[in-house]
């Protein structure tokens, strides 16, 4: 892992974990590490099924991010940005958790991904 690689995690939530994810949500949102922290998306959207947020940063940050995470008692699907969008939330991905079953048809096909220009290259 390159400490400059960019990653990002879906944390993932239910109504009742709402307020766990809501404050980790605000804790990284202090966090100089974490380059940028979505908005809570209480409904599924894209190839996520269920509401979760996304937490951008770097490959140095990773093993921290993954750390808070598992503290909250949230599940998350934390993975690097390629050129393969696909791989990166399947074979590259870590699961914090079960599991969420995703909907890969979504998803740009290998050598074609716009993930890291779909959320700024100024974020990396």
């Amino acid at each position: 892992m390159q400490s400059d690689a960019p990653y990002h995690a879906h944390v993932y939530y239910d109504s009742a974990e709402r307020p766990a994810a809501a404050v980790l949500r605000d804790d990284f949102g202090r966090d100089p590490a974490i380059l940028f922290v979505g908005a809570m998306i209480d409904r599924g959207v894209g190839p996520h099924p269920i509401a979760q947020y996304e937490v951008h940063f770097l490959g140095a940050a990773r093993a921290a991010v993954i750390a808070a995470i598992e503290a909250a008692g949230l599940r998350a699907l934390v993975h690097p940005l390629t050129d393969d969008d696909l791989a990166d939330h399947t074979s590259l991905a870590h699961w914090i958790g079960a599991p969420v079953e995703l909907d890969v048809t979504v998803l740009d096909p290998p050598g074609v991904n716009q993930g890291i220009p779909r959320f700024g290259v100024s974020d990396f």
